[in-house]
């Protein structure tokens, strides 16, 4: 709570809940969307109910502005999302980080990222995996959980 605090202060913005597969992300996105009535996205489910009927190509084209919508559908102040990993999917051709700020522009967004912080970069995947993408953390909310 008091990242989202911190968050209305930040032109983007956005908290990662960032932590290994296990670490408790889901279940503290849903005990706060619970406690605040702030709505819990399934953003992979989502978003692949909305790509179903389109083309690979299309796919690709109109992934963002689908998630984009998804966010915007409940018109909540703070939206929290989770299972993201449909983002990093290489045939969509998406920058994951940069479509979360994005819509984090307008609303406090609080995603849970499944990876790690190691000398201030943020990773998701392992070095060599195909959706691996490696970010500075510099100018990022990360509030870390389990073990890193």
């Amino acid at each position: 709570m008091d990242a989202v605090r911190q968050a209305g202060q930040l032109f983007h913005r956005l908290i990662l809940l960032v932590g290994p597969s296990g670490s408790g992300k889901t279940r503290l996105l849903r005990d706060v969307g619970h406690s605040t009535g702030w709505p819990v996205i399934n953003l992979n489910l989502e978003l692949s109910k909305g790509m179903l009927e389109l083309s690979n190509r299309k796919r690709a084209m109109k992934a963002g502005r689908l998630m984009a919508e998804i966010v915007e559908r409940d018109g909540a102040d703070v939206t929290l999302l989770d299972n993201l990993e449909l983002l990093f999917e290489p045939s969509l051709m998406l920058d994951p980080l940069r479509l979360l700020q994005g819509i984090a522009r307008d609303r406090t967004v609080v995603a849970a990222w499944n990876g790690r912080l190691t000398d201030g970069h943020l990773d998701y995947a392992e070095p060599g995996h195909p959706e691996h993408r490696r970010y500075m953390a510099k100018d990022l909310l990360i509030v870390e959980l389990g073990n890193q």
